[in-house]
């Protein structure tokens, strides 16, 4: 497998390795070890979650504010753009983002650690995108920033998006930290 790096600290595009002939392909979609000693993720999963999305379908950008949970995410069906937002003040990168491409087809995987918002975009007319989570969902402690926040600057692909009710109303980043 191959890990690259981003400017975000923690944050890494994972590359599994994929055995494939003419009659499909094999992957690890997690290995504990391997991910351990090459991904630096040494966390435990509590929780996996499935959601299935239409084209244009923009869910974030969310975190939890007292039980922050850390995501491997991956893309099963179709194609969608990644984003991790840090949203720690004092980090050097506070209210930066990373932004990737995952798809079906190129069987990346983002690891998003505990701390940072997270959302995408799906960019195919349906994805199905899967994440492993280091700690529980809890709706009252779920917090997001608002997908269009101009300090953060995401570069979407698609500006035509469709949001729940809740990610509308989000809040900016600066007034999270106020």
């Amino acid at each position: 497998m191959n890990v690259i790096e981003t400017a975000l600290s923690g944050v890494v595009i994972i590359e599994p390795k994929v055995f494939g002939d003419d009659r499909g392909f094999f992957l690890e979609t997690y290995q504990e070890q391997r991910y351990r000693a090459l991904a630096d993720i040494n966390v435990p999963f509590v929780q996996d979650n499935h959601s299935r999305s239409f084209r244009g379908v923009l869910r974030g950008l969310h975190f939890q504010k007292t039980k922050p949970q850390g995501k491997l995410v991956r893309v099963v069906t179709g194609e969608v753009y990644d984003v991790a937002v840090d949203i720690n003040p004092n980090s050097p990168t506070y209210g930066t983002y990373e932004g990737v491409i995952l798809s079906a087809q190129n069987h990346r995987q983002l690891w998003v650690p505990p701390g940072y918002a997270h959302g995408f975009l799906v960019l195919s007319d349906i994805a199905d995108f899967e994440y492993k989570c280091t700690d529980y969902y809890d709706p009252d402690d779920e917090e997001g920033v608002l997908w269009s926040d101009p300090d953060l600057a995401i570069q979407w692909p698609l500006q035509d998006v469709s949001l729940s009710v809740k990610d509308q109303q989000l809040p900016m980043l600066r007034d999270i930290n106020a």
